[in-house]
């Protein structure tokens, strides 16, 4: 009997599916934060959940062995071991968050932000904010010198 077995599955084929979720793994672990549907979301949260236990628990030779079986980037087996390793320390769980977003407008499907928790958004805004002020002072200088430059042959 299959009582009780409920598990989540996506509606594709076995292969396609399977590396469907290794390529949002993947992402999740080297952006932090992504925009896919809900049904996506919810079947690959415990496959990054593993590969966050998976750095945690073993040795990192080990570890590193393990997570690029699934994962599909280098880089992503160097950020679990170095950058979410030690974020997570302490967190025993729950190192996701799924936050609706709305609906895909060409078929209506329930769109979600997948993140991880307790990341450093202010760090990721702060390049782009440091973009703005320099173009905001290069504006500020350039009408100071338009100014200078028009206020001179007027005196």
């Amino acid at each position: 009997m299959e009582h009780r077995k409920q598990r989540l599955r996506l509606n594709q084929k076995p292969n396609h599916a399977g590396l469907l979720l290794r390529n949002l793994a993947t992402s999740v672990v080297l952006y932090e934060t992504v925009r896919t549907t809900k049904k996506r979301a919810k079947v690959v949260v415990p496959l990054v959940h593993k590969l966050i236990t998976l750095a945690k628990t073993k040795e990192p030779r080990e570890a590193i062995r393990a997570i690029n079986a699934i994962v599909l980037h280098e880089n992503a087996s160097k950020k679990l071991i170095e950058v979410l390793k030690p974020r997570y320390s302490s967190r025993t769980s729950g190192y996701t968050r799924i936050t609706p977003v709305g609906a895909r407008l060409g078929d209506g499907a329930e769109l979600v932000t997948l993140e991880l928790m307790d990341r450093d958004v202010e760090a990721a805004e702060a390049p782009a904010k440091e973009k703005k002020s320099k173009a905001a002072k290069n504006v500020s200088a350039t009408s100071k010198d338009e100014a200078a430059k028009t206020a001179t042959p007027a005196a």
